[in-house]
């Protein structure tokens, strides 16, 4: 074993016994920076040598390339729900059933029971080969890809682990993280995230794994499907062998065994609610010795020997007083709820949700109805349902506004999503928002003009659109309070050094729908110039990599409209002259176009496209008859099925790297 396969394998043992002190011991022993640092010297040495990169790596947890759809799942055993209860009478009746049956020496195990999403780890010879959803109990679907990127997964066992392990826990993500994702999408004007449990079922159904790297997402192991070479005798040993074998259980668990104890041990977890960093919904009980689990046996879709003893809902009822429609940064029209006041869980809620028009066709509700409001996840307040019994006759239909309720522009809408949407960039709804997005660090990147800067100069009326921010000068400034003239010229002097920024930087700041930094990036590459790119054809359009149809009509929608191209036709009177992205340079692929598909044996897609970049071929995401070459790598998806029908040639990783010399 040579040097850099002896620090490869020390940087993941003390990665993997990191993640193990960290999730399982609840004992960290680095800071996050030190991991960091471990982390990156590993991914790079991999890069670097990728004949050394093992599958159980903790490099693993990055995310691979995009999945084209996810397979199905036969679980080995059921994956079964379990009964709910509500009340201590329904308690004292289920504890009575197991008594008749397994007599009165029996003990119970009482744990949280997490509001997240249900998954089975499959672990052969101790490496993790399936994650898979329960789907309808017999068969799920393999999101191993995703679930690989969760820290607290372990990719390989410790210790003296069974031969085959099936294990069952919760996909989870913390409040915290939660807000933020939530937050981040306001940002962007994507629909919110009703509560923890959808976003993390969201999460782990991406087919880009990547993004589900990015969703802080957790895991929290609580019992068996099959296993071969352990000889267990209760969930208790159960718990203590998952933690030897480097999987996360939760510390708040308790061996119970009396109705009084249970009933306490449900108060008391009930009582520590609000104060958990994550979302649960009530504890789970479940008969502690595998022997009497197997006399008590199952009932249809669920398990006997196991129930779970569910908190009360935190709702209230109240009156929808209206409805306001706000506008979000890239023009979504909003609906909001006002209500009457009510308090649900500990807060007053005024106001909720409504996500969009179809959800108030689904609920049927008016203004003035009496309805069910929940904390969906504690933390965004929902409308539930509506008590159509209380209606007197005088509730009011709710209509969607036809004009945007800001600048008066016409509502768009369309026949591929339910949002009802301003394309108008300068509305002054979104004004604040765009501003802010089209001066960040990622965009224009104007040095000083932060979200305060913005405000206060909308305020003051000083700028009404992009193009204003150029027209500001030293004098304007100082006119503003405690505004000094170094400090004026230094803004002004940021924002003029913005004017020759790179095309992809401006694309990006425009802030078009669907169109992030990589997009607008592999928009500058293809088209070169602003003129070419604001004059694009749908087909030239979908000719771009990783644009396909949705993409291309909301870059022609944006471009198209008259506002939109007035505003960036004074940016160009004003200077603003983006300059073409650096040619990869290359010449030997000149004119021709690739798709990639499959998983490649030693690079990336990413890697691969750029590969072919640098030697001056285009990347396309979808196979036409302009593709000249299809790179295949293994699992092939359907682009191989349609290459083959329109005889577009097929080369391996190796014949690529041939082409190239």
């Amino acid at each position: 074993m040579n040097s850099i396969q002896l620090r490869i394998e020390k940087l993941k043992s003390q990665i993997n016994e990191a993640n193990y002190r960290y999730y399982v011991l609840d004992s960290p022993t680095l800071s996050d920076a030190e991991y960091d640092l471990l982390f990156k010297e590993l991914l790079k040495l991999e890069t670097k040598h990728p004949e050394l990169r093992d599958p159980a790596s903790p490099t693993q947890k990055v995310g691979g390339p995009p999945l084209e759809k996810f397979t199905k799942y036969r679980h080995r055993e059921p994956m079964l729900s379990l009964q709910n209860i509500y009340s201590e009478e329904e308690l004292v009746d289920f504890y009575d059933r197991w008594a008749s049956v397994i007599g009165n020496n029996f003990s119970v195990m009482g744990e949280p029971k997490f509001d997240g999403l249900a998954i089975e780890l499959v672990y052969e010879e101790g490496i993790l080969t399936v994650a898979s959803t329960r789907g309808d109990g017999e068969t799920g679907e393999n999101v191993t890809e995703n679930v690989k990127t969760i820290r607290s997964v372990p990719l390989k066992l410790r210790g003296d682990y069974p031969k085959l392990l099936e294990v069952r826990g919760e996909i989870i993500i913390f409040k915290k993280d939660f807000e933020e994702l939530n937050k981040e999408r306001a940002k962007q004007d994507e629909p919110l995230f009703a509560n923890p449990r959808n976003a993390a079922a969201g999460s782990i159904r991406q087919l880009d794994p990547k993004i589900a790297a990015q969703r802080h997402l957790d895991l929290f192991c609580h019992s068996l499907g099959k296993i071969e070479g352990a000889n267990l005798k209760t969930q208790v040993e159960l718990g203590e062998l998952f933690s030897h074998w480097g999987l996360r259980t939760h510390a708040l668990k308790k061996e119970l065994r009396t109705q009084k104890e249970i009933q306490r041990f449900f108060v008391e977890v009930e009582g520590l609610r609000d104060s958990l960093p994550y979302e649960i919904d009530g504890i789970v009980l479940k008969v502690n010795e595998l022997k009497n689990q197997r006399e008590l046996g199952f009932v249809a879709r669920s398990p006997r020997w196991a129930v779970a003893y569910k908190f009360k809902a935190q709702e209230g009822i109240t009156v929808l007083k209206d409805v306001h429609f706000q506008v979000g940064r890239t023009g979504v029209i909003t609906p909001v709820a006002v209500l009457e006041p009510v308090w649900v869980g500990g807060v007053e809620v005024k106001s909720a949700t409504l996500h969009n028009e179809d959800q108030i066709k689904a609920l049927g509700l008016k203004i003035h109805d009496t309805v069910v409001v929940k904390r969906a996840g504690d933390v965004i307040p929902n409308i539930q349902s509506v008590i159509t019994e209380k209606r007197t006759g005088k509730e009011k239909t709710i209509h969607f506004p036809k004009q945007c309720p800001s600048c008066k522009d016409a509502i768009i809408t369309s026949e591929d999503e339910v949002a009802h949407r301003c394309i108008n960039v300068a509305c002054p709804a979104r004004l604040a928002e765009t501003l802010k997005h089209f001066a960040s660090k990622r965009a224009m990147n104007i040095e000083g003009l932060g979200d305060k800067w913005i405000e206060i100069l909308l305020e003051k009326q000083l700028i009404h659109h992009f193009s204003s921010l150029y027209d500001l000068t030293p004098e304007l400034l100082q006119t503003l309070e405690r505004q000094g003239e170094r400090s004026a010229q230094k803004l002004v002097d940021a924002i003029q050094k913005t004017k020759n920024n790179a095309l992809d930087r401006f694309i990006f700041g425009l802030g078009i729908r669907f169109v992030g930094e990589r997009t607008a990036e592999l928009l500058a590459i293809h088209f070169r110039t602003l003129d070419k790119f604001l004059n694009a054809t749908e087909e030239e359009l979908l000719n771009v990599e990783e644009v396909g149809e949705k993409v291309a009509k909301a870059i022609l929608q944006f471009i198209s409209d008259k506002k939109n191209r007035n505003e960036i036709n004074r940016l160009i009177e004003k200077g603003i002259t983006p300059k073409p992205l650096k040619s990869y340079g290359g010449t030997t692929l000149q004119g021709k176009t690739f798709v990639i598909t499959g998983t490649l044996p030693t690079l990336s897609r990413d890697e691969a496209a750029d590969l072919i970049r640098t030697h001056g071929g285009k990347v396309t995401g979808s196979i036409s008859k302009n593709t000249d070459y299809l790179v295949v790598g293994e699992e092939a998806g359907s682009k191989l099925t349609k290459a083959r029908e329109l005889g577009v040639k097929e080369l391996s990783e190796a014949q690529l790297k041939a082409l190239v010399g």
